[in-house]
């Protein structure tokens, strides 16, 4: 299995399908790995990329603080496969410990944990983009688009961690 770095473009919400979806590039390399997602895990993934503290803890913040309490230490996020449309990832930790995971979660717990996060080489032959350097233009305005949106954008969409429909 080999595995590539992966680092968090960000989310945003598709249209007009009104899907949030997680944009995850290979750090070595060109590819672009889009996963649609949940308007909750999107929230939670916008909310830690913004730096938004909430008057409680959240779903994936208290995971965080629960593995911290534990002892334990999340070592790796996954993401392992891609099956039927749906992706899958994996929580590993330094025991050697792993937990099957939805990508959307591992992410946002990956993000508050700053964990590393990697894509198998399989998941990103299958689902990953490349996109020409003379289209980062696009990838840049997407990016600047991130920064105009904030995690209540996400409050009215529903998904769970597979490719929009109609993507092979």
């Amino acid at each position: 299995m080999t595995l590539h770095p992966l680092q968090v473009v960000g989310v945003r919400v598709e249209l007009p399908a009104n899907q949030p979806v997680v944009l995850l590039k290979e750090a070595d390399g060109a590819r672009y790995l889009p996963i649609w997602i949940g308007a909750v895990e999107a929230s939670a993934i916008a909310f830690e990329q913004q730096g938004v503290q909430t008057p409680r803890p959240m779903t994936h913040d208290l995971l965080r603080d629960v593995i911290g309490a534990l002892g334990g230490v999340l070592k790796q996020v996954s993401i392992t496969e891609l099956r039927d449309d749906v992706f899958y990832a994996e929580l590993q930790f330094a025991d050697g410990t792993t937990v099957s995971a939805r990508p959307s979660d591992a992410i946002a717990l990956a993000l508050r944990t700053e964990t590393p996060i990697v894509g198998d080489e399989s998941v990103l032959a299958t689902a990953g983009i490349s996109i020409p350097e003379e289209d980062e233009d696009e990838v840049e305005r997407f990016r600047e688009f991130l920064d105009t949106i904030s995690a209540d954008d996400f409050a009215g969409s529903e998904g769970g961690d597979e490719p929009h429909p109609g993507a092979s």
